[in-house]
């Protein structure tokens, strides 16, 4: 009849496959996050942007992503359509149609390319 192990030479393989588990678990698990944004989150600006920049953590689809641009007054003042930056596969163009001094809210949905979904908001101002 075999002896059993000890648990104390059974601990240090448990905590190596623990931690491995846990690592490994915060790579699998990242999403397109919004990592920067032009004009930035709730910034003043001296004039309106032609466009708003959103830049994410991973790669997009921007057939499946969403930005809307909203005025102070709730009137859309997007183009209605997402660019992606063809040198930059992380980041969304924005085109705006106009604008003035005011409050704007961006409201985003990015589909990154392994198919999560990740959202948000954010303001910014034009003086």
């Amino acid at each position: 009849m075999t002896k059993p192990m000890p648990l104390f030479r059974l601990l240090p393989p448990l905590c190596a496959g623990l931690l491995a588990l846990v690592v490994g678990a915060g790579t699998a698990l990242a999403h397109a996050e919004l990592t920067a944004s032009t004009p930035a989150k709730n910034s003043v600006q001296a004039t309106p942007p032609r466009e708003v920049v959103l830049e994410f953590g991973e790669k997009v689809e921007p057939s499946f992503s969403t930005v809307t641009v909203t005025d102070a007054a709730g009137k859309r003042i997007d183009a209605g359509k997402v660019v992606l930056d063809p040198a930059r596969p992380t980041v969304l163009h924005v085109p705006l149609t106009g604008g003035a001094s005011g409050k704007y809210v961006v409201v985003w949905r990015a589909v990154s390319v392994d198919t999560h979904v990740t959202r948000g908001r954010f303001g910014f101002e034009v003086k």
